[in-house]
């Protein structure tokens, strides 16, 4: 076999292939025995039927058919490795030639990565958020650890606004009662925002035994997105009320004796959480810096398959479990067709350009990833698909999504490399070190969201 290389652009070639028809003995020996298995011939035992005979019978040419493409695949991977190319997505195969018993000729045209050249990234600055907790924060944290420890009274008065009710639905849609559109006893708190749009002015005034109808629009269910005329009827009216804001309270609601050590935690969670935050700030914006450095073309295949792929997920997986199609969300977000158009595309190329730049680094920096780091990452991201570590171990294994796992791991240490080497301060001037143990893992989360990380088999099976 021969094969040559041109270079139709930087993220595309075409391989020429010639293979001497001696080559493809093996498929044509192939070729006839699969043929022996699926036709019957009189006279003949199925599977000793003579190559001349399927010749005669069924022609030559079902044969090369079957024998090439059975080949095709060898040929092609041996060109593709002798080439040392990194192709990306499938090749589009052109047979040129095919001389019984002489030769055959084909080309393939398919994408490839493109070479890239990493320029020194250690000047890049950024500035993120300073860490800054107020008193007010602090006050926010507690009520709302106030509000989970609240108990609720009856009381014989017209429901208000943070009152508790519990309600009876009922909803039609063109006059007929919905099967799914029926609920006895819902507890719902006035003002929480949690049930239809409409509820609160309906209910509020009512007391206990009152009734009201309004039209909403359905948030789920068989009629999601439809008009409805819901009635509601309130059976009970109970007022809130918040535990005093004391040292007993402070023992109640958590470990701690006094309120000001209560308080004191809280600070501290805080700070830990805006400190999470900070460090994600600056590596979304060093990876911004690094991305500008470094001049990316594209594939416009991959790029188009990404697009269709995002596409996909928001319709099919998001939007649909939420009851909602691509133009009721358009309308929620406020969006034309053609903004969202355009920012999904703009999306797919930063994830695009965001993995080839990462990958291109784990070459150059010789990064590996050891087994701890692999594990800790599969148990996150089964953590955040609802499964169970072994289970989503072994589903992640069973599709052959190990090297996504590790390559997505890889490029979190490559983004952490640079985000060690760049200089991050905080709007108050002061330089921050970021170093911290779980630096690898976060920066992976950065880099998931950055491409748009694609499902792995266990999350198709959770949402679907």
């Amino acid at each position: 076999m021969k094969s040559a290389v041109e270079t139709l652009n930087p993220t595309r070639v075409r391989l020429t292939v010639e293979v001497p028809f001696e080559e493809l003995k093996d498929s044509l020996d192939a070729a006839y025995k699969k043929i022996n298995q699926q036709v019957t011939v009189k006279g003949f035992r199925k599977g000793k039927i003579p190559a001349r005979v399927i010749d005669q019978r069924f022609g030559r040419g079902a044969v090369l058919e079957e024998a090439v493409n059975d080949a095709l695949p060898k040929f092609y991977t041996e060109a593709v490795n002798e080439a040392e190319i990194d192709v990306l997505g499938q090749p589009e195969v052109d047979i040129t030639e095919l001389k019984d018993g002489e030769t055959l000729n084909f080309t393939a045209e398919v994408d490839i990565r493109p070479t890239l050249e990493i320029p020194d990234f250690s000047g890049i600055e950024v500035e993120v958020d300073a860490v800054e907790v107020t008193e007010d924060d602090i006050a926010q944290s507690v009520e709302q650890l106030r509000e989970r420890f609240a108990s609720t009274s009856p009381v014989e008065r017209a429901a208000e606004d943070g009152d508790v009710v519990t309600l009876d639905l009922e909803a039609k849609v063109e006059g007929e009662v919905l099967e799914d559109g029926v609920a006895s006893g819902v507890s719902y708190t006035i003002g929480s925002g949690e049930l239809l749009d409409g509820i609160d002015d309906a209910v509020k005034g009512l007391e206990a035994g009152g009734e009201a109808t309004f039209t909403s629009e359905l948030k789920g269910g068989s009629a999601a997105g439809k008009e409805a005329e819901v009635t509601v009827k309130v059976s009970q009216v109970a007022a809130r009320e918040l535990p005093e804001l004391d040292d007993d309270f402070a023992q109640l609601a958590s470990e701690f004796d006094t309120l000001d050590e209560l308080k004191a935690d809280s600070r501290k969670r805080l700070e830990n959480m805006k400190q999470y935050d900070q460090a994600t700030q600056a590596q979304e914006r060093v990876l911004e810096k690094l991305l500008e450095l470094v001049e990316v073309p594209v594939p416009e295949k991959l790029l188009e398959d990404e697009i269709n792929t995002r596409k996909h997920n928001l319709e099919h997986h998001q939007l649909g479990q939420m009851g909602l199609d691509l133009p009721k969300y358009l309308e929620i977000q406020g969006k034309t067709e053609e903004e969202f158009e355009t920012e999904t595309r703009e999306a797919a190329v930063k994830g695009i350009k965001t993995q080839f730049v990462l990958d291109e680094l784990v070459k150059q920096e010789k990064l590996n990833v050891n087994q701890e780091e692999l594990t800790e990452h599969l148990m996150r991201r089964a953590a955040s698909s609802g499964m169970s570590p072994d289970q989503f171990a072994q589903a992640v294994v069973e599709g052959g999504q190990v090297p996504l796992l590790v390559g997505e791991v890889a490029r979190g240490k490559a983004l952490a490399v640079v985000v060690e080497k760049a200089t991050v301060k905080d709007t108050n001037g002061e330089i921050i070190d970021l170093e911290d143990d779980d630096e690898v893992e976060q920066a992976t989360e950065t880099v998931e969201l950055a491409e748009g990380a694609a499902e792995t088999p266990a999350e198709e099976k959770t949402e679907g």
